[in-house]
């Protein structure tokens, strides 16, 4: 069995592997670390939590420990999708490279320009940064990239997904062609296929699992429900929600819950505050501050249900996940292998429950499709509907229906477009028969004109009429 000490890292990184508490290296690490550490370019594909990070990490750290920064020229750059991913990359490179004297600086949204400005003027050896901070500081002269000796890209698809692909391209031309390039990915699209094909020279591939699978370790399942009514869906399910929960009992020792909408995350999180559960929010929405405050409880265990969306779904390594519940089935079917690979992390065993309505079930046969097998149905904890307290919308349907025309109820007297065509056809030479006897007030009859006829215009009438 291979150990991270037959990977030809210096000692000082082993040393630092060794108190971290790893012995042995996964698949991706025991392929991907010796071609990065010959120089090569690598292209590294494998099922999320299988430690791709510590496969750049190290041998960038052993790499890097040769040689000196300068200022505003980083020597290697590291780019994620999410500030959480960013933020976590950075813990790793602290933990491994503490016993070698290098330097980083983070650059993410949220956190003051001045801070992070500071840092690149006395140099740094690692950048690590969200594609959109790092450019902003580029454009304000603050950045060189022509001293970029190794450049990582984490997580490439979600890349693509966020729609980063353009200024990744831009990244790339900033940076020195002879820079060695590292990318990493769980999933590859045609668009990533074609960015490696353009930016990587002959690059080692390095595939422990086949594309877009989840870890045989996770227990799968979803529960499919058709709901009462269409404006119940919401509630219903998230009585569902709950009851999965319920039923879990103590095996589910803490759990992320992944919705599709940042708006679904904040009622969801709202709904389960309300029923006695500990869960908090976590979205692209909330200050930077508050975000890294709620990963931080989740992960010391103050907080055990974490709301999230996609955001939180890609690379942030919290190994003790025992839950993972999909309230919404992802659109994109490769994001469900991301969502569920929370749990299951290092070898642990996970379970992941997905609730799904009947009108998302053309995105749950695609998730069957990438994945290969079909995700067991488990039982709807709520067999019958659930017995729903009188409400003011069902009072309503016992009221009489209100008439939609605008007479008072008093007046049942049927207007003349009521009445059938051939009545009124009937009344109406009698109608006029009537109006043709109206008089004056001097008494001189009236014919066709009403009630006002001045009587010079009624006597030329007369005449006419009499010849």
């Amino acid at each position: 069995m291979t150990k991270f000490a037959d990977l030809n890292l210096s000692p000082k990184i082993l040393k630092a592997v060794e108190e971290a508490g790893y012995e042995t290296p996964t698949p991706i690490q025991e392929g991907a670390i010796p071609a990065a550490l010959e120089g090569r370019d690598v292209l590294g594909i494998a099922q999320t939590g299988t430690g791709k990070t510590a496969s750049f990490t190290l041998p960038m750290i052993n790499s890097l420990a040769r040689g000196r920064a300068r200022a505003r020229m980083p020597r290697s750059l590291v780019l994620c999708p999410t500030r959480e991913l960013a933020a976590q990359v950075a813990e790793n490179f602290d933990t491994y490279s503490k016993h070698v004297k290098l330097t980083k600086a983070l650059l993410i949204g949220g956190v003051s320009f001045k801070e992070q400005d500071a840092l690149i003027d006395k140099g740094v050896d690692v950048l690590i940064a969200t594609p959109g901070r790092l450019l902003d500081h580029f454009e304000r002269g603050k950045l060189l990239l022509t001293g970029v000796q190794i450049m990582v890209v984490d997580e490439a698809d979600r890349m693509l997904d966020m729609g980063f692909i353009p200024d990744i391209e831009r990244i790339f031309s900033l940076t020195p062609f002879t820079r060695q390039t590292l990318f990493f990915s769980a999933t590859m699209a045609p668009e990533i296929e074609r960015i490696t094909n353009t930016f990587l020279s002959n690059p080692e591939r390095i595939e422990v699992a086949r594309q877009a699978t989840a870890s045989e370790t996770i227990a799968q399942s979803v529960v499919v429900f058709k709901p009462s009514r269409r404006d119940r869906a919401a509630k219903e399910k998230r009585n569902i929600l709950r009851s999965v929960i319920d039923a879990e009992g103590d095996a589910c020792t803490n759990a992320i819950v992944f919705c599709n909408r940042k708006s679904d995350v904040d009622i969801v999180a709202k709904s389960l505050r309300k029923h006695g559960y500990n869960a908090e929010p976590i979205h692209g929405d909330l200050d930077q501050s508050q975000r890294m405050r709620t990963l931080d409880g989740f992960r010391d265990g103050t907080i055990r249900f974490l709301v999230a969306s996609d955001v939180a779904a890609r690379g942030l390594d919290i190994p003790s996940v025992s839950h993972v519940f999909n309230y919404d089935v992802p659109t994109h079917s490769e994001d469900y292998v991301h969502r569920i690979g929370r749990t299951g992390r290092a070898g642990r065993e996970g379970k992941a429950v997905m609730i799904c309505e009947s009108r998302d079930e053309k995105y749950l046969e695609a998730i069957e499709k990438l994945i290969a097998k079909e995700i067991p149905r488990a039982e709807n904890p709520l067999r019958s509907a659930p017995v729903v307290e009188e409400t003011v919308e069902d009072k309503d349907k016992e009221k009489p229906k209100r008439s939609r025309s605008r007479r008072s109820k008093k007046d049942d007297t049927p207007k003349v477009e009521d009445a059938p065509v051939e009545t009124a056809a009937e009344d109406a030479p009698q109608e006029r028969k009537q109006r043709g006897n109206r008089r004056d007030r001097g008494g001189n009859k009236t014919v066709g004109m009403g009630d006002h006829m001045p009587s010079f215009i009624e006597k030329s009438f007369e005449e006419r009429l009499a010849s």
